[in-house]
């Protein structure tokens, strides 16, 4: 028992460590802790341990997919979702045939439908690695791509990996597949949309921020663990929890709720991301012992895995060459009606111009009733504030070579090679092959990402984004002013009385919110920078605790 609380100790102190001095050193932290884990491997004392995928897989993803869909930014989630989509499953798809086809070549007597299965292990990037990216300068728009093909690949993969080692055993059915995939996504969809509906309902009501941040911590698996019984994608259910939480939270939870829960989730996160990294570097003495007495050779699996990482990289490169070709013809389409959408956006500025434009747009039908009208102005505003998205940050070679070599391996693929069954041919050789690459994807592309990312990083003209930066705060500063100004002042004359200032504090508290309304109206409709957003909401917060604290003191 001792033993173990002391290689607990000593892990934590490695992750901080780790975070610590690898940002020094000009190497990211995962890179540092994968080395400790292995150069840890050799000791006696780890000789024996041995980590069940399951933890990984089922105990330690589902937190941090959560936590990472919690903070990205659901707009651009939505705006990039056809290309997310396309990595996510797509490329997936393509990728595990690929590499199905080379290593029925290169590994004897191992059979198409096991290659497809390794293939499906190695195919999916992962969330956990994918935050080496974002310590570097890419846009936010890559970002935002491949933080959520990270999210939502894995459940193809996992998907495609179950199919497979049932074609070994019996025929392949093509819409069997794809209905499999289907229902384990809707039903996913569904769970997760419930669950983080439920939480919010729940959390709602209770008042201490560390019970509901305790409470927070139980969604992910709230999410999953449903999902899994029914045969669904846990991983994605606790995505959607995410997403959903992250959108609606600002409004249904207090802002000690949602900072609290900000702090402990970032301590969890931190502490999770560097056991993952540490355990892929500590199961590497095993792996190899396993090979050994099958009498494989560990060179030739190595490798394996380097032809394996190489097909990865190409057939990535292949799927996003036209992924960006389409992407610049929709915005080449999207300029063509730029003006024609934004003059729509002036026509809809006073009621009866919303009211004609409305029913042009709908052959001449008039709107029901003043939600229809609402709806539509918002509507319209947010395809305005797409189209400008789009043209104002377009995806160039740069962003492309970006994308290609950001898609980096890493934990899930080693959890889910050791979920491989006890039958499987060379199964030692494949969970090296499998562990191999994710290694060498962390150390060539992880390693290499921020300075080839220096060296094609565009020039920037720095009067140029000040400027844009100013206008985005002075369009958001108005907003905030006249969104405040719709809250009436109360009149208070002569001195400060009790009664005074609790009226005072109320009004303070209604601008606040009125505020914040405006700000996660403009949120919705993507009218403004995601960061931008992010601190003034966060300064609302601010202030609102600020502004609580003085008047239970004054109590």
């Amino acid at each position: 028992m001792t033993e173990t609380l002391v290689i607990l100790v000593l892990a934590l102190v490695v992750i901080a460590f780790a975070t610590l001095v690898g940002p020094k050193l000009g190497v990211a932290a995962p890179l540092v802790l994968v080395l400790a884990g292995v150069g840890a491997s050799f000791l006696p004392v780890f000789a024996s341990v041995e980590i069940e995928p399951e933890w990984i897989l089922a105990g330690v993803l589902p937190p941090l997919l959560y936590s990472s869909a919690v903070s990205m930014p659901a707009m651009n989630f939505r705006r990039e979702f056809g290309a997310i989509g396309g990595l996510s499953v797509v490329l997936v798809v393509v990728t595990s045939l690929a590499l199905g086809l080379f290593f029925m070549v290169v590994i004897p007597d191992l059979g198409f439908a096991w290659g497809v299965a390794l293939g499906a292990i190695i195919s999916p990037t992962d969330a956990v690695a994918t935050s080496i990216i974002k310590r570097t300068s890419v846009s936010k728009r890559v970002v935002a791509i491949l933080d959520g093909e990270s999210l939502l690949n894995d459940a193809t993969a996992l998907v495609l990996l179950r199919t497979a080692i049932v074609a070994t055993a019996a025929a392949f059915s093509f819409w069997g597949t794809v209905g499999t995939f289907a229902y384990s996504v809707v039903v996913a969809v569904v769970i997760g949309w419930l669950a983080a509906l439920l939480g919010l309902l729940l959390r709602r009501r209770i008042s201490n921020p560390t019970v509901n941040t305790v409470l927070s911590f139980t969604l992910p698996f709230v999410a999953s663990i449903p999902a899994e019984v029914l045969g669904a994608s846990g991983l994605v259910a606790a995505v959607v929890a995410g997403i959903v939480t992250g959108i609606r939270a600002p409004r249904d939870l207090t802002p000690q709720t949602r900072l609290s829960d900000s702090q402990n989730w970032r301590t969890v996160e931190l502490v999770l991301e560097g056991a993952v990294f540490l355990t892929m570097g500590i199961q590497i003495t095993s792996i190899l012992a396993d090979v050994e007495r099958e009498h494989a050779g560990i060179g030739l699996a190595v490798l394996i895995a380097a032809g394996a990482l190489v097909i990865t990289l190409l057939v990535r490169a292949a799927y996003v060459g036209p992924l960006l070709a389409v992407l610049a013809w929709r915005s080449r389409r999207l300029a063509r009606v730029k003006d024609r959408v934004q003059g729509m956006q002036e026509r809809i500025s006073s009621p009866e111009g919303a009211e004609e434009t409305f029913a042009e747009v709908n052959r001449r039908r008039r709107p029901r009733s003043d939600r229809d009208i609402q709806r539509f102005v918002s509507r319209v505003t947010q395809v305005v504030a797409d189209v400008e998205y789009f043209l104002r940050a377009p995806l160039g070679w740069r962003e492309g070579t970006a994308v290609v070599w950001a898609g980096l391996r890493g934990a899930v693929t080693v959890a889910a090679a050791q979920t491989l069954p006890e039958g499987t041919p060379q199964r030692p050789v494949l969970i090296l092959v499998a562990f191999a690459v994710a290694v060498l994807s962390l150390l060539v592309q992880g390693g290499t990402i921020g300075p080839l990312l220096k060296r094609i990083a565009p020039p920037v003209d720095a009067d140029a984004v000040a400027g844009q930066a100013d206008e985005e705060r002075s369009r958001l500063f108005e907003l905030m002013r006249t969104s405040g100004e719709t809250i009436q002042a109360p009149t208070v004359d002569g001195q400060r009385t009790p009664e005074s200032f609790d009226q005072a504090k109320r009004y303070q508290l209604a601008v606040i919110a009125a505020q914040r309304a405006a700000l996660l109206d403009a949120r919705d409709n993507g009218t403004f920078d995601a960061d931008v957003l992010e601190n003034a909401l966060a300064n609302l917060d601010a202030s609102q605790i600020a502004l609580e604290m003085r008047a239970s003191m004054a109590e």
